[in-house]
């Protein structure tokens, strides 16, 4: 065993370091009239940018953004497009403008309150206006667009890129060098473009990056402020996107311009000494809050606070959408059915492929999955295809309080199974996170084999079990629950969970007939049944220390620690209750992780075990924390803490286990030699989990799976007992995946 999972770690290794070995290699292919830049030049580079990039504490600023929506190529697929603007016929271009106030806190928070927005569009959605990864950019940090993109500015991710030095001018406080950026490889990480840098002071002063993230093609102009409070901060910004899709093909050129209003800077040892606040307690550096009703809409108004006039030809459009809505009025009773059936269609594209909201006026909204999106089609080894639509109804009362209702429905192709979960939710005490918690479901299949084996044991017996599938049990479960956080991090819950489960109907009727035919006292001795009950008081207590949160309003809001999460979850099932034949006591721990490395790379750990102190004639060991829903949850459901193969029998057979799962995500890893080919591929990743139970020492798990904008694909295979098992595959749709 311990030969085969040192010669798994070798080739892992070797693989990795394979592409390294290629760079090299890239480098003395790639041939230019520029020269490379100075490794002086770069040193200084990489040395200032770590301190720029944290360099503001904190800014209020005025952003004013205007876009053009350019229409060179549709057809009738771009109306089924989620989130898609609504487009008018015959009409390929739009103008859009708004008015926000910006409010950053480092490192990361970007706050915006929206105070004006006009547009063109028949109906508004207000993407434009929701720019935020291209305009909310630190340049100087190790990744940009929310950690989509690897920054050329930053030492470690250098290995990606090719500097070239295209020109040296003389400027007023010195010399600046435009350098130019050029990957090495393919990769939607990757940018490439120039940047114009001051030496002395090593700041930059203009960046141009082009690159492709999504479906999207994107270049980025980014113009830093003068010398003073804007010297680290961008004043001007560029921007310009193509999407082209299914034979559809748009343009987005957007402008903006930043007014800062107040600028703070890093101040050592007394940064943010005035907040009077916990430390965990972010409440003043969140907009919690932004009433839409009082956005401005009116063109007329938009006009007067308006910083940068229009052009002519931006105010022809404005122009020509006015007169287009003024004819729209005076339009025949056929002709207004017609243009509504348009908008009917478009509205219908939306509720396809997208999730979409219904406000009901003084009752709440109700929030639906895509009808047909193929993101809630999936197919895993252990589950086959499974289908699942999600509806979700909320309201919300005063002080906060908040009413959730999620009923799902789900169908199982391959075991031709209907499934319906509802979950209920009520907090009362938002401050507190204090509520009440229903949850109810069927078709959560289980498995035990122990009826069987008895079954077997008895004397003179010849039926045969095997046709009777008696190791398949449906499951009903309800679960009642209080939750409650007493103090920041520790979230408590505490009820009951009941579980009525039976054998299929072809199957109980069977073993119900054998029962009355064999009578007699060795059936009550073996305690067998069709039917078993459950009746368990439960409490489960999940604590993260250095949880940070912010208030909104009442409402506590946690945004996260860089701790594990510790979870104990202990119940004890009564006998006697609800027709509860026996009784049994479990106990699990577990602990997990998930946390961001260097740069755009992530790693998840999960590590726990559990136990059953007591079990009375109970033949499903259900543990909690490896359960599974029959219905699609996506690709990164549990942090990928799961056990993609593991026989579900396998779930019920002992009465402990321990368990680890590991998965590591980065954009080049196996396939970075390759990417010149394969650039849509946004994420690797590898996975790894390690079990020991009775029968499994130890079980474990191995994976590698690619993630694209269009799908996740992962394939896995298991060893049992330091031997091969079996080989599976998961895959989902991520396209359009919200």
């Amino acid at each position: 065993m311990y030969r085969i999972i040192k010669q798994i770690i070798l080739g892992c290794l070797l693989t990795l370091l394979f592409p390294l070995s290629l760079m090299s290699m890239e480098e003395e292919k790639y041939k230019s009239d520029k020269p490379f830049v100075s490794d002086s030049i770069l040193q200084n580079i990489f040395q200032f940018s770590p301190f720029y990039s944290r360099i503001v504490d904190e800014y209020k600023a005025d952003l004013y953004l205007k876009g053009r929506v350019k229409v060179h190529k549709s057809n009738k697929l771009v109306k089924y497009i989620p989130s898609m603007f609504r487009l008018e016929k015959g009409i390929d271009d739009y103008i859009m403008e708004s008015l926000s106030e910006m409010h950053y806190t480092a490192p990361d928070i970007y706050n915006r309150k929206i105070k004006a927005v006009s547009s063109t569009f028949p109906r508004d959605y207000g993407e434009l206006t929701d720019l935020t990864d291209f305009f909310n950019m630190n340049i100087y940090s190790s990744s940009m667009m929310t950690d989509k993109l690897l920054s050329p500015l930053d030492k470690e991710s250098a290995k990606y890129y090719i500097y070239l030095l295209d020109s040296i001018v003389e400027a007023d406080n010195g010399l600046q060098y435009k350098i130019k950026i050029v990957p090495r490889f393919r990769g939607t990480q990757l940018v490439s473009g120039y940047v114009w840098v001051s030496d002395q002071v090593w700041t930059i002063r203009e960046v141009y990056f082009e690159g492709k993230f999504d479906m999207v093609e994107f270049k980025l102009r980014n113009v830093m402020g003068a010398e003073g409070d804007e010297e680290f901060l961008p004043v001007l910004l560029n921007l310009n996107l193509i999407f082209k899709f299914m034979g559809n093909h748009l343009e987005m050129n957007a402008d903006a311009w930043v007014k800062y209003n107040q600028v703070k800077f890093y101040q050592g040892g007394e940064r943010r000494k005035s907040q009077k606040k916990h430390r965990h307690d972010l409440s003043e550096f969140y907009q919690l809050t932004c009433d839409s009703s009082k956005v401005l809409r009116d063109l007329r108004m938009f006009s007067t606070i308006r910083p940068i006039p229009l052009t002519v030809e931006e105010d022809s459009l404005y122009r020509s959408w006015s007169m287009r809505k003024d004819t729209l009025m005076q339009l025949s009773v056929q002709e207004k059915e017609k243009q509504k059936a348009h908008e009917f269609w478009g509205q219908l594209g939306d509720m396809l492929i997208s999730s979409y909201s219904v406000n009901l006026a003084g009752i709440g909204s109700v929030r639906c999955s895509p009808l047909i999106n193929p993101v809630m089609l999936s197919y895993s080894h252990s589950n086959g295809i499974s289908y699942r639509q999600k509806f979700k109804y909320t309201r919300l009362f005063t002080g906060n309080r908040l009413l959730r209702i999620t009923p799902q429905v789900g169908y199982n192709f391959t075991r031709k199974e209907l499934y319906i979960k509802g979950d209920f939710e009520y907090q009362y005490w938002p401050e507190k996170m204090g509520g009440i918690e229903i949850n109810v479901g069927n078709g959560n299949r289980i498995y035990s084999s122990v009826v069987t084996d008895k079954l077997r044991l008895l004397p003179d017996n010849s039926f045969d079990f095997n046709k009777l599938e008696l190791d398949y049990f449906k499951d009903i479960y309800l679960n009642l629950f209080h939750t409650l956080e007493p103090v920041n991090g520790l979230l408590v819950k505490s009820g009951v969970s009941m579980h009525w489960r039976c054998l299929v109907d072809k199957n109980r009727i069977g073993l119900d007939e054998f029962l009355l035919q064999m009578g007699g006292e060795e059936l009550k001795k073996l305690g067998i049944h069709s039917e078993y009950n459950s009746f368990a008081p439960r409490i489960r207590l999940e604590w993260t220390p250095g949880m940070y949160y912010y208030m909104n309003g009442n409402r506590k809001m946690n945004v996260g620690s860089a701790m594990p999460t510790f979870i104990l979850d202990y119940e004890r099932g009564l006998k006697g209750l609800f027709g509860c034949k026996d009784e049994h006591e479990r106990l699990e721990f577990d602990v997990q992780q998930k946390f961001k490395l260097n740069k755009i790379r992530m790693l998840a750990y999960r590590v726990g075990f559990g136990l059953f102190t007591k079990m009375d004639n109970v033949y499903f060991v259900d543990f909690v924390n490896f359960s599974r829903s029959n219905l699609p949850e996506g690709w990164n459901d549990e942090i990928g803490g799961t056990f993609q193969l593991l026989d579900r029998r396998w779930y019920n057979s002992s009465r402990q286990y321990w368990r680890g799962n590991m998965t590591y995500e980065s954009p080049f890893i196996l396939l970075r030699p390759l990417n010149r080919w394969l650039g849509m591929i946004q994420q690797e990743r590898l996975y790894g989990g390690l079990l020991f139970m009775p029968h499994l020492n130890p079980y474990i798990e191995l994976g590698y799976g690619i993630g694209t904008h269009v799908f996740d694909v992962g394939a896995f295979t298991s060893f049992v007992n330091g031997k091969f098992d079996t080989v599976g595959f998961k895959f989902t749709f991520e396209l359009f995946n919200d």
